[in-house]
């Protein structure tokens, strides 16, 4: 009996030398459309699959390998008897081989032109159904999906025949295959249903890279990368120099993106352990890092620059003569790169810094489950803010109070940020209550928060906040309200001359 092979596939790389192969191992070639096209444009034999099943393909070719004689060849176990005996009565042949990969759904979604009929035309049913028939029965059949793997089935073939381990593995990345592609499919459908939070989350991510260790050294890990992410996602990004991400690098680097994101002038932050330590805005990208730096010339060490604006020779300067872990910024000129180019394992990364797509989700894993929420990405509503203190701030004020709002929005709760309109002065991060967060922010920005703003990711539960803002110079502070005691807050205000603005919103980062 001869031994057969299947191939149908829409990624045709490798396709040609790959059956030419299977022909010199003596394998029966058969095929459906195009691909039996190529194969024989190539001048090698193939067989129709609509010979093999005596049923031509119908239904504009949504119906092609869907046939018992297809897939009683893939799913008989060719040891067992009875299995052999039903092969002959119906006259099937087994299938030793199938090398299938799937309808290019994925870049037809991501097309911006893309209709929703031709999202439906690029389901995949025959595909997949092959696919997994012949990875199910791997103990006899071996399956191949992605043209990175024809050359380990060749040379497995020509040294005896494909191990079955080997078979395994590649059954294994069948159903991975094969289970993104639906997860994708699913996402699709989902999204035109309107569905945000369905009763089952299909998600699927690939490798972009394993890294060395995760947070600790002790920890292992890797960085997968959604196959539909945008262009100005990190996992989009191009790396110019330096030493491969690590696993924290990525986070804070992610974090340096979402804040640059806010500003639409140029701007400058800077990132340390996911927390921006300085801030700047400026005429230009050069006076933004000025002011970032000046910020906190201190934790900056060792940090992440993210600049959303092209790094230019007179800023380039700058940033060489500290200790950066990552530079990210649109682009690089070729003077800048020349400067950058002797700080080896300085990491530079490029990608457009734009603002982020509204209705992206986050997810966070907890042990045994996933949280998913709505990106905060709404930005500040001016119309709706209040001022509720007698005084109202003055214009300069506000601007620093917005300024403030946006950082503070991306540091970790509870947050406060001292600043003045165009860079920070001092950064609470992270602490257990507000007015711990307060004293560090304050105690940072020392002498500078003479005449500053102060800003404030939640409300405040007492007055102690305002009473140490006021004593340190604070002449205006922004945060959501909602306590039940704002009065004592916006009496202690009043009494220190300090204008205070509601936003209604609050800004929690865990």
């Amino acid at each position: 009996m001869a031994r057969r092979a299947l191939i149908s596939v829409s990624n045709k790389d490798g396709l040609v030398e790959f059956a030419r192969a299977l022909v010199e191992l003596e394998f029966e070639l058969l095929s459906t459309g195009g691909t039996a096209k190529a194969i024989r444009e190539a001048n090698l034999p193939v067989t129709d699959v609509a010979s093999v099943t005596e049923f031509p393909e119908i239904l504009d070719g949504r119906v092609k390998t869907l046939h018992p004689k297809i897939h009683g060849g893939l799913l008989a176990k060719v040891e067992e008897p009875d299995h052999l005996d039903t092969l002959r009565t119906h006259d099937i042949s087994p299938i030793e081989l199938v090398c299938a990969n799937l309808y290019p759904f994925q870049a037809t979604i991501a097309r911006p032109d893309c209709t929703v009929a031709e999202a439906i035309e690029n389901i995949d049913i025959g595909g997949p159904a092959m696919l997994r028939s012949a990875a199910k029965n791997h103990e006899y059949v071996t399956v191949v999906c992605e043209p990175q793997d024809y050359n380990l089935v060749v040379e497995e073939l020509k040294n005896g025949g494909v191990r079955s381990e080997v078979r395994r593995q590649l059954a294994a990345k069948v159903f991975r295959h094969t289970a993104a592609y639906d997860a994708l499919v699913a996402d699709y459908l989902t999204d035109l249903a309107g569905e945000e939070f369905p009763e089952r989350l299909t998600l699927t991510y690939e490798l972009e890279q394993s890294l060395r260790y995760g947070e600790n050294p002790q920890q292992r890990a890797a960085f997968y990368r959604s196959p539909l992410a945008l262009d100005h996602s990190l996992a989009r990004a191009q790396q110019l120099q330096g030493k491969e991400l690590s696993y924290n690098n990525i986070n804070d680097a992610a974090a340096a993106l979402e804040l640059v994101a806010e500003f639409s002038e140029p701007a400058a932050v800077a990132v340390k352990h996911m927390n921006p330590c300085g801030v700047g805005i400026g005429s230009t990208i050069e006076e933004a890092f000025s002011r970032s730096f000046a910020s906190d010339p201190v934790s900056i060490f060792g940090g992440i620059v993210a600049l959303n604006r092209p790094v230019d020779t007179a800023t380039a300067k700058m940033l060489h003569q500290i200790f950066l872990e990552i530079v990210i910024a649109p682009s690089f000129s070729a003077g800048a790169l020349e400067i950058l180019a002797d700080k080896k394992n300085l990491r530079l990364l490029t990608l457009p810094i734009a603002e982020r797509g509204q209705g992206e989700l986050r997810y966070v894993s907890v042990p045994g489950g996933l949280l998913v929420q709505t990106m905060d990405d709404s930005p500040l509503d001016e119309e709706s803010l209040r001022v509720v203190t007698k005084r109202a701030p003055s214009e300069e004020e506000l601007r620093a109070l917005k300024f403030g709002w946006k950082v503070c929005k991306h540091v970790k709760s509870n947050a406060i940020v001292v600043s003045d309109a165009e860079m920070t002065l001092g950064i609470g991060a992270g602490q257990m209550n507000r007015v711990g967060a307060a004293d560090i922010a304050l105690r940072q920005a020392k002498a500078k928060a003479q005449g500053a703003v102060l800003a404030s990711d939640a409300f405040f539960p007492m007055d102690d906040t305002v009473e140490l803002a006021a004593k340190a110079g604070i002449t205006a502070i922004i945060q959501p309200g909602g306590s039940i005691r704002d009065q004592d807050s916006i009496t202690k205000a009043d009494h220190y001359g300090i204008a205070m603005v509601f936003t209604g919103v609050r800004h929690f980062k865990h």
